[in-house]
């Protein structure tokens, strides 16, 4: 098994992204794991998952309306999703979401 992390940031604000609904999703569609990230916007509570191809999904536009930004119809930006694998046994996998109204970034972190 291996452990997961993720971590929101709001760059548009320069602020952590609390209250983002967050999704887990295995490859095959099976819903992991649903819940939204903390006043540092992370997400305590995301399980081990074994080795395979997961989904992250950030409901992004929900956050950015909730915080007042005016958002167009439909949004630029209304879920991310971050697609991903997992080739190891053991590990860490940390999966961060740097996120503005118009664009966002992600890697490996650590």
């Amino acid at each position: 098994m291996n452990s997961l992390s993720t971590h929101v940031l709001d760059t548009s604000h320069g602020v952590p992204a609390a209250g983002v609904a967050i999704t887990l999703v295995a490859e095959g569609g099976s819903v992991l794991f649903q819940g939204a990230t903390n006043a540092d916007g992370r997400c305590p509570g995301l399980p081990s998952i074994p080795s395979g191809g997961y989904h992250l999904r950030f409901a992004v536009a929900d956050y950015f309306r909730a915080k007042g930004v005016h958002l167009p119809e439909p949004p630029f930006l209304d879920v991310v999703q971050i697609d991903f694998g997992i080739a190891e046994t053991g590990a860490h996998y940390h999966v961060p979401l740097l996120v503005s109204p118009y664009g966002y970034s992600t890697y490996r972190g650590s």
